[in-house]
């Protein structure tokens, strides 16, 4: 009886546990050979460019795709930003190091505690290497609330 309960007791707790860590956002594998929705760079006197000064390449898988051209993005959308340095020499801004590949996966049921996006940063050029996880809705949501008539959606498709 005992051991029934300490079994319960720690299913509890995994399930507990689990709840407040959202699924993990996979690595989108082949963006670059997505839709590219834009490019920009973020400049020193941005307010953001301490955490995310760079360029920019914005990329969107198929269903993101329909999302930016209707405004509304269908689970299984995911959408890509590519953030690298932007070292300048002879008067050129030049792609430099990977800083992160920024993730937003939309799955409505997953992560609704999150409008509806899973939200990740991989580290450099590693596949594994998290800088968000359970920060999500503090390291991310809580700026994408400004967007919800846009689905959180900061980008614009530019055709």
């Amino acid at each position: 009886m005992r051991s029934l309960l300490l079994c319960v007791l720690a299913s509890l707790a995994a399930a507990t546990s689990s709840a407040t860590e959202p699924p993990a956002v996979p690595y989108p594998e082949g963006y670059r050979h997505w839709l590219h929705v834009k490019s920009m760079v973020i400049q020193p006197g941005h307010a953001l460019f301490d955490a995310f000064g760079g360029i920019h390449h914005l990329y969107a898988n198929k269903k993101a795709e329909q999302g930016y051209r209707s405004g509304r993005f269908p689970d299984g959308s995911v959408i890509v930003f590519d953030l690298l340095e932007a070292p300048a020499a002879d008067h050129t801004v030049q792609e430099g190091a990977r800083k992160v590949v920024g993730v937003m996966h939309k799955d409505s049921k997953r992560y609704a505690a999150t409008g509806g996006w899973g939200f990740e940063g991989f580290k450099g050029d590693s596949k594994t290497e998290r800088a968000v996880g359970r920060n999500a809705a503090t390291a991310c949501f809580q700026c994408h609330t400004a967007k919800k008539d846009r689905d959180h959606v900061f980008s614009a498709f530019r055709p």
